[in-house]
């Protein structure tokens, strides 16, 4: 067994460092861009006039980082060549992913809305597993350059984390369907110019089967974007919508009728990894701030560092995310061998403990630092804030942990196939 990070994997991320420096940290730098990052970092990027999504000048900014981290040939390194991609191992993006977090706040990898050199775009690969010919051309591109974007449907105003309750319709007529429902958290709707709304099709409530994803234009009659939500790590972009009597061509299905939850499942497989190994790269970032600080903080005549209740706290996170990057990468690793849902409890482990993990990490942060550790002036609130959020969304901590329970004890996943085999 070989724990080493493949040569070509170092160099890369040496490449990519250098890049960075290169071109984006001195676009950062200019025009007082550091206000998206420093202190004034929450009220710069909020438009709180406008709903409180996000300022113009903040996504301006984001969108230059694209365009030069595209020309430069990182941010579609995880898409296939056929995207200009160079194909991107799940292994790859989750050393990668961890890295940029590890580096700190910066322009190179934003939390807010996982703005990144190196691109996730989960939506690609869904479209790649399931989109149509025509699907594919009408969004793929457009969407990797930002000039369609698209929002994410699933969560409803009485159905959050168990979609298969969802009670948004989707009814034949002719040859159309008319869809009505509201949508709770629909992300990046004040810019999505589509929504891949969720919709039961057929079957009962509580059916994992019978549930349809359609493409749906934000600017068809009947479609509304109520309010955004304001939430924990500002500025929003969950959105309440309502769906009345919309009507799209059968066309707009994505996937097959009656097998939408197969579509979401490859979204959040996408997401959650990559999250759990942003959530070690954030998370060690923290310990390593605190450390050293630690070490330079006199008090009472000697270093905090000298303390063991100062030690222990940042020891036991330290072993925590020796242990989490192993398990996040022998995942990820998995991933590029077996279909994701055989290993889907592993992806769950990876997920709710990183999450847990990056949050406990930035509070130690704030305790150790202490005043300074409490304000704006340093990073470990805005840390905090964000990654509090995926204890909830993309499948509660709770239902991840379900979702493990049921692999272990055989209630669903590949244990409860083999037992089936081995009672027939």
């Amino acid at each position: 067994m070989d724990f080493e990070l493949p040569a070509e994997l170092t160099g890369l991320l040496a490449d990519l460092d250098a890049f960075i420096e290169r071109e984006i940290a001195p676009l950062q730098a200019q025009d007082d861009n550091e206000r998206f990052f420093d202190h004034r970092r929450e009220y710069a990027r909020t438009d709180f006039e406008n709903g409180g999504v996000p300022r113009r000048e903040w996504e301006e900014l984001l969108g230059e980082m694209f365009r030069r981290a595209d020309a430069a040939g990182w941010l579609r390194y995880g898409l296939p060549e056929s995207l200009g991609g160079s194909d991107g191992t799940n292994l790859d993006m989750a050393v990668i992913r961890e890295h940029l977090a590890h580096k700190g706040l910066g322009l190179h990898n934003d939390l807010q809305n996982e703005s990144s050199v190196v691109g996730n775009f989960p939506f690609a690969h869904m479209l790649l597993e399931f989109g149509t010919d025509e699907q594919k051309e009408e969004f793929m591109q457009p969407m990797l350059t930002r000039e369609k974007r698209i929002g994410f449907g699933l969560t409803e105003p009485g159905h959050g984390s168990d979609a298969t309750w969802m009670e948004t319709t989707a009814v034949r007529d002719g040859g159309d369907w008319v869809l009505n429902g509201a949508k709770r958290f629909n992300s990046g709707m004040h810019s999505a110019t589509h929504d891949v709304v969720f919709a039961r099709t057929s079957g009962e409530p509580g059916d994992a089967r019978g549930i349809t994803a359609f493409f749906v234009p934000t600017d068809a009659p009947g479609f509304s974007v109520d309010f955004h939500w304001w939430t924990l790590n500002m500025p929003t972009d969950h959105a309440e919508v309502t769906i009345r009597d919309v009507r799209v061509p059968d066309s707009a299905v994505f996937g097959e009728v009656g097998e939408g939850l197969a579509v979401a499942q490859t979204f959040v497989h996408e997401n959650r990894i990559r999250q759990a190994a942003s959530g070690v790269g954030a998370g060690q970032y923290c310990i390593d701030r605190s450390v050293e600080y630690a070490r330079e903080r006199v008090t009472f005549g000697q270093p905090l560092a000298a303390r063991q209740a100062i030690q222990w706290p940042l020891v036991e996170l330290q072993t925590e995310a020796e242990m989490l990057r192993g398990l996040v990468r022998k995942t990820a690793w998995e991933l590029d061998r077996v279909p994701h849902l055989e290993i889907s409890d592993k992806v769950s482990m990876c997920n709710y403990r990183a999450n847990r993990f990056v949050c406990e990490a930035a509070d130690r942060a704030m305790q150790v630092h202490g005043g300074l550790g409490y304000t704006r002036h340093t990073p470990f609130e805005h840390i905090y804030r964000h990654h509090r959020r995926y204890r909830i969304t993309e499948g509660a901590e709770e239902v991840q942990m379900r979702r493990v329970a049921g692999y272990l004890f055989g209630f669903a996943g590949p244990n409860r196939a083999r037992r089936a085999e081995r009672k027939g």
